[in-house]
């Protein structure tokens, strides 16, 4: 793990799933950001970046090449040591801070330009809203946070419930309780895309997006 990481303790049974999700010998993640991530934040002056639940780093990695300054965050050691070696393989790891938090107890200090919560879910209990929320007090005046959740079921996901129920994103804002006088709702929307698995499979996916400015 890169010596820029700061460990803040974690335990239980997440944890534990996280852990063995990224102890395995290949690459979890494709390496690349996320579709919406890019065509968000490319639009964006660089400043400081937030990325919640980063994985193996692909985000955080592009993020940083793009001139951001990003802190990462995962609940995973593993995933922190993939992201600081994918940092150091990419020359961005003067740009990229890990940090390892159980964000049901602990959240990264700072204020920050770009908050990112890409497919921002796990099989266990998470006050999701209330991390969100402090994503969004976390906000630097003009910043924004960027929520991009699973709309549909992915056939090559650890969850393939088809039971399981996707908000919708107006559900999702209001559940953030903010007050409209210092955010307000830059896109709410459910939109499509080909996305491909990592054993090269394709699909037809829905993402739910909430952007939300931080205005005051």
């Amino acid at each position: 793990m890169s010596d820029t990481t700061r460990d803040h303790p974690t335990g239980g049974e997440a944890a534990r799933f996280w852990e063995d999700h990224y102890s395995g010998r290949g690459p979890r993640g494709k390496g690349t950001p996320n579709p919406l991530l890019a065509e968000t934040a490319g639009r964006l002056t660089p400043g400081r970046a937030l990325d919640l639940g980063c994985g193996e780093g692909g985000d955080a990695v592009w993020l940083a090449a793009q001139g951001w300054q990003v802190t990462a965050v995962d609940i995973a050691a593993g995933a922190l040591a993939r992201t600081a070696h994918h940092a150091a393989e990419a020359g961005v790891a003067d740009r990229v801070t890990t940090e390892r938090h159980d964000l049901a107890a602990t959240f990264p200090e700072g204020t920050f330009d770009l908050v990112s919560a890409q497919y921002f879910h796990t099989p266990f209990a998470l006050p999701r809203a209330d991390v969100l929320r402090r994503a969004a007090h976390a906000l630097t005046e003009g910043g924004l946070l960027l929520i991009v959740d699973h709309g549909s079921v992915l056939p090559w996901s650890w969850d393939r419930d088809p039971e399981t129920r996707f908000p919708g994103p107006e559900e999702i804002y209001h559940g953030l309780a903010l007050d409209p006088a210092g955010w307000t709702p830059e896109r709410l929307d459910r939109p499509q895309r080909e996305a491909t698995g990592p054993d090269g499979q394709t699909a037809t996916v829905t993402d739910t997006v909430i952007a939300v400015r931080r205005t005051s």
